[in-house]
């Protein structure tokens, strides 16, 4: 149940009670104050408990610097001390100031005087914004009391990719150049959504990025040619009339998975920290796999005086189980990005053609 339902249904007990009870259901203002003054000091203890916290770290990080330096330690044991400790403060911030938000609570709801408006109470929040040195954002809207401190160590984080680009398909003896699909005309676009998960607890150089995203493949068909399925057989036929338009275009959803290296920042903070990937170069091999889910052609062509528009949907025998390799390489959050199908485009054919796709990629976290 939600604050605004919650306080809802206390308006309509009140009222209920006062139609009953009439002058018995006034307010103990005696006790009203006492639980007043006890969640102000509650209030007040939470935040000398996380300054408290904080200067035990800090103590304990420079007993482990000391250490280092007196040659005690190595370099790699006080970083896995500095870990440790971090997580315990920051698991004490969060179950002891838990404890005083339960009994904070546990107060409101025995004083039936107190405003839930009034100081900082559970509400809504609504929070956009990032660090910029972890590259990490984070948009909020939900109670204050489920607003969750950072993590100390966020090993999976995600993307919305999107890609587009040139589109053609490389046939069995030929050249590109000599592709039926025009160089120009043809592209291809990508939406999807993806995780990135590094894969060693000590390094973030080695990631493996997976996910899904719907691939739009589209071809512009030359020399007033377009697709004729044949008992199926699908063969580029000569249209009949001038065409102003052939373009054919197929729609995969798809499952990416790509192993990613490159260097990255590390970022330390007080209670957390994150590996920083902003501004470095990345590069990500792999490959997809998934489903065609739908084939058009779109014909545009004039018929004794009238201008034509003719898209058809089906029945061009394409692959239904798309697979091929991808990769790409970044600077930030832009790559130049390639993709091919290993699976020929049509089922049927004397001559096997495979989709070929090269253009720009972004992952915006």
């Amino acid at each position: 149940m939600n604050t605004i339902t919650r306080l809802v249904v206390y308006m309509l007990v009140v009222m209920a009670c006062a139609t009953v009870q009439g002058q018995e259901t006034k307010i103990d203002s005696t006790q009203k104050s006492e639980n007043e003054l006890k969640i102000n000091a509650l209030k007040r203890l939470k935040v000398n408990i996380e300054s408290q916290e904080r200067e035990t770290l800090k103590e304990e990080i420079e007993a482990i610097n000391q250490r280092l330096d007196d040659d005690k330690i190595t370099a790699k044991e006080a970083e896995e001390l500095k870990k440790e400790a971090a997580k315990k403060r920051a698991a004490n911030i969060e179950n002891r100031i838990a404890i005083i938000d339960n009994k904070i609570a546990l107060l409101k709801r025995n004083d039936s005087g107190y405003n839930p408006n009034d100081g900082d109470g559970d509400g809504f929040v609504f929070r956009i914004g990032g660090d910029e040195d972890t590259s990490e954002s984070f948009i909020y809207f939900g109670e204050k009391s489920r607003d969750k401190p950072k993590k100390y160590d966020r090993r999976t984080t995600q993307d919305i990719v999107f890609a587009f680009g040139f589109n053609n398909a490389l046939i069995e003896g030929q050249d590109l150049e000599d592709s039926p699909y025009k160089l120009g005309g043809s592209g291809f676009m990508e939406l999807g959504y993806a995780w990135k998960t590094r894969i060693f607890d000590d390094t973030n150089f080695w990631r493996l990025k997976y996910g899904f995203s719907f691939q739009w493949n589209k071809f512009d068909i030359k020399d007033n040619n377009f697709l004729v399925n044949t008992d199926g057989n699908i063969s580029l036929q000569e249209f009949p009339s001038e065409l102003d338009k052939a373009k054919f275009r197929t729609t995969n959803l798809v499952f990416p998975v790509h192993l990613e290296f490159g260097p990255s920042k590390k970022i330390e903070k007080e209670n957390y920290f994150r590996y920083s990937t902003h501004k470095k170069l990345k590069i990500g091999l792999g490959g997809y796999a998934g489903l065609n889910i739908g084939s058009m052609q779109k014909l545009k062509y004039k018929e004794d005086g009238d201008r034509i528009k003719d898209k058809l949907r089906g029945g061009f025998e394409v692959s239904e189980f798309v697979y091929g390799l991808s990769g790409y390489i970044a600077l930030g959050d832009i790559a130049l990005y390639a993709k091919y199908d290993l699976n020929p485009l049509f089922k049927d054919q004397a001559i096997e053609q495979n989709n070929i796709s090269l253009g720009v990629r972004f992952d915006m976290d």
